[in-house]
């Protein structure tokens, strides 16, 4: 597998993260790519961040999610290249892409659920960032 990362940057996860929400239903949406697009070009997370990269780390996602415990696997490697403290942005940026169409889909329920697991997120603050990506994501 020429094309898929055998480890992840801490910006490669958090891109990993959010691709793995945008194909968690089976159908990546435009909306969905354009916010990821918009958090990798706007963020300061992300401001010395290759965006070329991105390509690889979706091709990784969608390799890892054809593997019968790939889940797993991009899980571990998310929370080896994380550090904790950055854990509550990777839920927001998955919470972000998961609103960015308007509908979250149940496969996108299910997956920030398991998201909020791994990671060890306090409920509160999961709810609260949750919160924050519908809100933003309303439209008149």
């Amino acid at each position: 597998m020429p094309q898929v990362l055998a480890s992840l940057s801490a910006q490669d996860a958090l891109v990993a993260v959010m691709v793995a929400i945008s194909v968690s239903d089976e159908r990546i949406r435009t909306a969905e790519l354009v916010a990821i697009e918009r958090m990798v070009n706007h963020m300061p997370i992300f401001a010395t961040y290759d965006i070329d990269r991105i390509q690889r780390v979706a091709k990784t996602v969608y390799a890892l999610f054809e593997e019968e415990d790939g889940l797993d696997a991009l899980f571990g490697l998310v929370r080896d290249a994380v550090p904790e403290k950055y854990f509550e942005t990777a839920y927001a940026l998955a919470c972000d892409v998961a609103a960015a169409d308007g509908t979250i889909r149940e496969g996108e329920l299910r997956l920030l659920e398991e998201i909020r697991d791994e990671l060890m997120l306090d409920r509160l603050h999961a709810a609260a960032i949750e919160w924050g990506a519908r809100v933003r994501h309303l439209s008149l």
